[in-house]
């Protein structure tokens, strides 16, 4: 049978708009490569502290970024160096200048290192707002004593509202 002009037109119409379409993956390959390179600059110039719940930092207006180095953190009845339990609150006497946990083991990674600089090794201490500041001075002074000279004592950045 034949079919007229118009049913083919309308045939060739159908047929030319309700074809599968194709997925072009080039354009999808640059949104994500230029979404690699994005995230990859983008990430380098974030600076975080470990830092856990429990130890509520104090504020302060500082504006220098944060370096990682050694962390000792006063968690609890726990002193840490890099999340590793090396002494207990309640076994630290009254009397003692130093303590003897922390510096076994700040003696112990000054050994691991090559050369000592003259002004000492950087050391971050991370102590709650609460921390006794006798305990605190205790703390500084065993680093002090094992040659980590550069204390830094972490802060949380105060929100500026403006």
């Amino acid at each position: 049978m034949k079919s007229s002009h118009r049913s083919r037109r309308l045939k060739r119409h159908y047929s030319r708009m309700h074809k599968t379409g194709g997925l072009n993956l080039v354009s999808l390959m640059d949104i994500f490569t230029i979404l690699v390179f994005f995230l990859m600059v983008n990430s380098s110039d974030v600076k975080v502290l470990q830092n856990t719940t429990d130890v509520p930092l104090p504020v302060s207006t500082a504006e220098q970024q944060a370096v990682e180095n050694l962390t000792v953190q006063v968690s609890g009845q726990s002193i840490l160096v890099q999340g590793r339990e090396v002494a207990r609150l309640d076994s630290i006497g009254a009397d003692d200048t130093t303590i003897a946990g922390l510096s076994e083991e700040l003696s112990w990674r000054r050994a691991r290192l090559e050369s000592v600089p003259d002004q000492g090794l950087p050391v971050t201490i991370m102590a709650g707002r609460d921390t006794d500041y006798r305990l605190l001075r205790k703390i500084m002074q065993t680093c002090v004593n094992e040659r980590f000279r550069q204390v830094r004592l972490a802060v949380e950045p105060e929100v500026r509202r403006g």
